[in-house]
Parts: structure tokens; C-alpha cells; sequence
């Protein structure tokens, strides 16, 4: 009797597998589709967030408000090769419209882009503060947050005629508070990658009167910089008191393409970085 049971039992699994197919029998078939299907869907969530995981901290030069505190951002602080004003107000276009409100409105450009690629986004302040804040306190935003990269947003105040932009990156200092020497190498890397990024975003040229004239400027003399632990450059968008640059700098549609150029060179260089 057993016998005959065992014929029948061999021919019902058959049957069931045939009926069910080879994922339904336990075959790996399935977990292999499922595999590939999952390494598909990591890749194209990598490739439309491709800063997920990346801590920036952006940096609005200045504060619409300092102009109301003229005494406070006056007093000084330790950079580490000296010691500098807390803060200054900034320059303006002969308009009249501050350095601070520009950079401010930038930044919110820049975290908005920046946090649609996945990035993690702080900024140093959000005008939120009656002044400052301290530029060793903007440097030490940076360092707290751990920032993969961090970036301060400016625009120069040079004669008229001068135009263009560039990227201040800080010189290897070790005095006093300050240490670039590990940072020093990172950040240049980041402020070229960042030149060539916002020059293929925005069309504007590297300026002539600053640094090598390619669009970078090697600096010791700088608390943003000189105090960070975290790989930082500061950018000068380019010169307010020049009426072309001017121009440029007060058009919304050319600040969007600077966002996208600022976080074009973000994403090269942290790309790269991983």
C-alpha cells in the first residue's frame, strides 16, 4: 500500500510545480529577479539623489542686519594669524541693493537645488539673528555639523571694470587657533571643481584682477577659513560695483543658474569624494 502511495505522491508535487511555477517551489529564481530588481532601483534613487547622504553648510556672507549694528560686528575675534572684525556689512551695487541681501537670497537658491539632489542643507544663518554671526562662528557651523564640504557665499565690491568671479581657497596655516593643513588640498579641489562649474552654469568669466586669473584666490588672512576643519571655500559671484557684473548679480533667472552651478560643483566634487 505504501508502495503505490509513493508513485502518486512523486506525481502530485510534479503537477503542483508545473501548475505553480518555479518561484511557487521554492526555486531561487525569484530572489535572484528580486536581487537585480532592487540593485536597479538603488542605482536610479542614486542617480536622482546623488548628494543623499551629504551634509553642506552654506554660508550667506554678511546679514542684512549688521548695518543696524555697527558697534557689535566692529569688535574683534580670533583667526588664529590675527585678529579681524566680527563682521562688516558687505558692499552694494551704486543701487543701493546690499551684498547681504543678495547672498542671503542665493543661499535659499542653493539649499533649495542642493536638497532636491538628497544633501542634508544648514545654513549659517537665515537673517534670523540680529547680526553676524562672527565669521569664527561661521567657520565653527562647519566644523560642528561635520560638513562633507561648506561653502560662503559673497559678492566683491572691486572698482568698476573689474569683472568676474572667483573662488577663495584657504593657503595651509597652522598658528594659533588655525590649522588648514589637512583641509587645505580637499578645499582647493572643491574650488576648482566649483570654478568650473559655476562659469559652465552661469557663463561668467573668472576675474582678471583677483588671484591666478583663473578663477582662484589662495588666502591666509580669512577666520571663515582659516578656522575650518571641513573642506571650505568662499565665492565671489562677482562685483557689485561694476554695472555689467551688477546686472547679472540683481537678475533672479542668473541667480538660478548660479544655484545650479554651485551645486553642480558640490556634486562633482563630493561625487568624486566618495
Amino acid at each position: 500500500m505504501l508502495a503505490g502511495l509513493v508513485p502518486l505522491c512523486v506525481v502530485a508535487g510534479l503537477t503542483w510545480m508545473l501548475a505553480n511555477g518555479p518561484e511557487q517551489g521554492g526555486s531561487s529564481g525569484k530572489s535572484g529577479e528580486t536581487a537585480a530588481s532592487g540593485g536597479a532601483d538603488r542605482a536610479t534613487k542614486e542617480r536622482a539623489k546623488p548628494l543623499a547622504g551629504r551634509h553642506i553648510v552654506i554660508d550667506p556672507g554678511h546679514n542684512p542686519h549688521n548695518k543696524d549694528h555697527v558697534q557689535e560686528i566692529a569688535r574683534t575675534v580670533d583667526i588664529g594669524t590675527d585678529r579681524k572684525e566680527c563682521d562688516t556689512t558687505g558692499t552694494a551695487t551704486d543701487s543701493g541693493e546690499p551684498e547681504a541681501e543678495f547672498t542671503l537670497d542665493l543661499a535659499h537658491r542653493v539649499r533649495a537645488d542642493l536638497e532636491k539632489r538628497g544633501a542634508k542643507v544648514t545654513l549659517t544663518h537665515d537673517g534670523d539673528v540680529p547680526y553676524g554671526p562672527c565669521v569664527d562662528e561661521r567657520a565653527e557651523a562647519g566644523n560642528r555639523a561635520g560638513a562633507d564640504a561648506a561653502v560662503s557665499l559673497h559678492a566683491d565690491g572691486a572698482p568698476a571694470g573689474a569683472r568676474g568671479f572667483h573662488v577663495i581657497v584657504p593657503a595651509p596655516v597652522h598658528q594659533g587657533r588655525a590649522d588648514t593643513r589637512a583641509v587645505a588640498g580637499p578645499s582647493r579641489a572643491l574650488g576648482t571643481r566649483l570654478a568650473t562649474a559655476f562659469e559652465e552654469a552661469t557663463g561668467a568669466r573668472p576675474a582678471g584682477y583677483a588671484g591666478d586669473g583663473e578663477g582662484l584666490d589662495t588666502r591666509g588672512d580669512l577666520g571663515g577659513l582659516n578656522l575650518s576643519t571641513v573642506p571650505k571655500v568662499f565665492l565671489e559671484c562677482g562685483n557689485m560695483r561694476d554695472p555689467q557684473d551688477a546686472r547679472a548679480l540683481l537678475d533672479p533667472a542668473w541667480r538660478d543658474r548660479a544655484a545650479r552651478g554651485i551645486a553642480d560643483g558640490l556634486q562633482a566634487h563630493l561625487g568624486r569624494a566618495r
